[in-house]
């Protein structure tokens, strides 16, 4: 599938990950509509891109599904590109030195991360099989956003381990389901990447990090994502599986 002239909605599109796919994408030619819940950062974004800005909350089934009719509505055509990048990375240990029990941080997390991932998807699927099937026989494609401590989950990393792990694995059902239909379903599993959120560490704990990525020895490039992302869009044999973007690493215990 061709990204010039599609409609792309992209989740958590006001920084990091999110932002620069839909940088990339919008520079590839396609529409954007980028969600995310800060107003000020999706506001820049939109207004740098030409796209369509929504503060939304991707927790709430309505609010996504008002913003994707938004989108139809404003750019008169359905997303064939959808990509979730809206996540948290909230971290606590199971039971704390106190004794408190991380069971409400545990709920927030997998609600963001992984109900909110689900309702994007679901709820843009919704609208993509309402649409003509292209040329290639695609109606669109929906790209989700794991991460690699699905598999090397560190300590305090139990609820945002679980909500990725929990992202991978539904994608080749989903895949599954929607693949009759022209909907291909892929998830990006990306390591340590220059986010805000990794930016908010010190230098020395960022030096640390990168020792332990093989090849190259860096943190990974917002941009690196984004092309992923794009390579995926126009690969129509990628369906229903997880790809790991991490430099070859492989997180330690701590």
């Amino acid at each position: 599938m061709h990204i010039e002239g599609q409609l792309a909605v992209i989740s958590g599109g006001g920084s990091g990950l999110g932002e620069a796919t839909a940088r990339y994408l919008s520079e590839a030619g396609a529409k954007v509509l980028i969600l995310d819940q800060d107003k000020d950062k999706v506001r820049r974004v939109a207004a740098d891109t030409g796209g369509l800005d929504a503060q939304c909350d991707v927790t709430e089934p309505d609010a996504v599904s008002e913003c994707l009719l938004e989108a139809i509505q404003f750019f008169d055509q359905v997303p064939r590109i959808v990509v979730n990048c809206a996540g948290i990375g909230n971290a606590a240990r199971m039971v704390n030195r106190h004794g408190d029990v991380s069971s409400s941080l545990f709920r927030r997390v997998i609600d963001v991360n992984l109900c909110g991932t689900f309702n994007v998807m679901a709820y843009a699927a919704k609208q993509m099989l309402t649409a003509p099937k292209l040329e290639s026989g695609e109606r669109g494609v929906i790209i989700n956003t794991a991460s690699v401590a699905y598999q090397d989950g560190q300590v305090g990393q139990t609820a945002y381990a679980a909500s990725k792990g929990a992202i991978a694995a539904m994608g080749l059902p989903a895949a599954r389901e929607l693949s009759g239909d022209g909907i291909r379903v892929m998830t990006i599993a990306p390591g340590l990447f220059q986010t805000p959120m990794m930016e908010a560490l010190p230098e020395k704990t960022i030096t640390g990090i990168t020792q332990n990525i093989p090849c190259p020895s860096r943190l990974g490039t917002p941009v690196e994502y984004a092309k992923l992302v794009g390579h995926i869009v126009e690969n129509a044999y990628l369906n229903g599986t997880v790809i790991r973007l991490d430099g070859a690493v492989r997180l330690p215990p701590r």
